[in-house]
């Protein structure tokens, strides 16, 4: 008899499915077919077509151009030739002057990590040097014919990589992006009604802790929106696709990121104060107990629906809530506390209701002026889906 459930075969099949789909997955594997195909066309240039010495240096150039985005391609490309024409004639300096010897090689290392140093040359720090020692130590410093043919080589190289990369559907990063500032909401949606639930029963000191340490993790997952979104920024410059366009001209995933960061960091607020309220086993009067868990609780729920109505409901509730508080006689020691709750989930809620009015965060694209979505067969792209709760 097999082991093997339907349901296990299913779901692995919708994990395939899944992964099949994913613009993401694709734009990776379209970049590692690129590199490829670069780094053999320009193979074929060098020792087929113009039968150079040093073939080598084409395909090894190409590998080392090609990057995520045409911008960086460019950019590193003249770096790349800048670095092998300084690092040539270095060696050609001083092997002529001083011949091939341990000073020799010393003294040309030195000056080009000296020059590499510089910070135009950034990730092309030790090209000058790795250049000129190869040339240097290869005999090739006295050969003038043949450094001009490894020029040549390292030039068809970056000139092949550059091409594919702009010609053969330039990489766009913004589903990366995308899917990034989709998932801080899940995270933040998820803390929150863990907090709803665990707070229902006796809660401990190092349960509100780990609270605490998990806004610490969505913050990371924050900066690192931050980071793929300057990416997919970078990856519009000098991109001839049209869907660069919207890419640069929306300014939607600053404004959503920036909602996020807010409603993370009243998220900790939150913690902290229950932090205290924990520590210093303080009795909530059952009345505010009740009716803020449940709003604690909606408003997750709501965010991870990506409800901005329910969202913004949330905080009409929280405004009646304190209106009902105030006309109660409640021990005026725990008001502070209760404001303070009640002021960092109302934050929170107004920041997220602004990103789930945005959210799942769509790809902006432009067509004649007017902003459009990018669909497929199956509709736009909409970031991982929930998790059903």
């Amino acid at each position: 008899m097999s082991s093997h459930s339907p349901g296990g075969s299913q779901t692995r099949s919708s994990a395939a499915l899944g992964r099949a789909r994913d613009p993401v997955a694709w734009t990776e594997l379209i970049q590692l077919v690129k590199t490829a195909v670069a780094a053999v066309l320009a193979w074929v240039l060098a020792a087929r077509f113009f039968e150079l010495p040093q073939s080598f240096l084409a395909p090894w150039a190409a590998l080392l151009v090609v990057h995520a985005t045409v911008y960086r391609t460019l950019s590193r490309g003249v770096r790349q030739v800048t670095g092998a024409v300084l690092g040539v004639l270095l060696a050609w300096a001083v092997g002529n002057l001083m011949g091939l010897s341990t000073t020799s090689v010393s003294v040309l290392l030195v000056v080009g990590l000296v020059i590499g140093a510089a910070r135009w040359f950034r990730e092309e720090s030790t090209a000058v040097a790795a250049t000129g020692l190869l040339v240097l130590t290869t005999g090739l410093s006295g050969r003038d014919h043949v450094l001009l043919d490894r020029l040549f080589d390292t030039t068809i190289g970056i000139v092949v990589g550059l091409a594919v990369n702009l010609v053969v559907w330039p990489p766009l990063r913004d589903y990366a992006a995308a899917r990034a500032i989709d998932a801080v909401d899940d995270a933040l949606a998820e803390l929150l009604s863990d907090m709803a639930r665990d707070l229902r029963e006796p809660t401990t000191e190092d349960v509100v802790e780990g609270w605490v340490d998990r806004t610490r993790d969505i913050d990371e997952d924050v900066d690192r929106a931050w980071s793929l979104l300057r990416q997919a920024r970078e990856s519009s410059r000098l991109n001839p696709r049209r869907a660069a366009v919207g890419l640069r001209r929306s300014d939607s995933y600053e404004e959503v990121l920036r909602q996020e960061e807010q409603a993370v960091a009243e998220a900790r607020s939150m913690a902290r104060t229950l932090r205290f309220s924990v520590s210093g086993v303080v009795e909530w009067e059952p009345d505010f107990r009740r009716r803020w868990l449940d709003l604690l609780a909606e408003a997750a729920d709501a965010i991870a629906a990506t409800d901005d109505e329910r969202v913004a409901a949330v905080r009409v509730e929280l405004n009646r809530l304190t209106d009902d508080l105030g006309t109660t006689d409640l021990p005026t020691r725990h008001w502070p506390e209760y404001g303070a709750l009640i002021v960092n989930l109302r934050n929170v809620v107004t920041a997220m209701a602004g990103v789930a009015a945005q959210n799942p965060v769509v790809v902006p694209r432009y067509a004649d002026g007017r902003r459009v979505l990018r669909a497929g067969r199956s509709g736009p792209w909409r970031g991982p889906r929930r998790r059903s709760r």
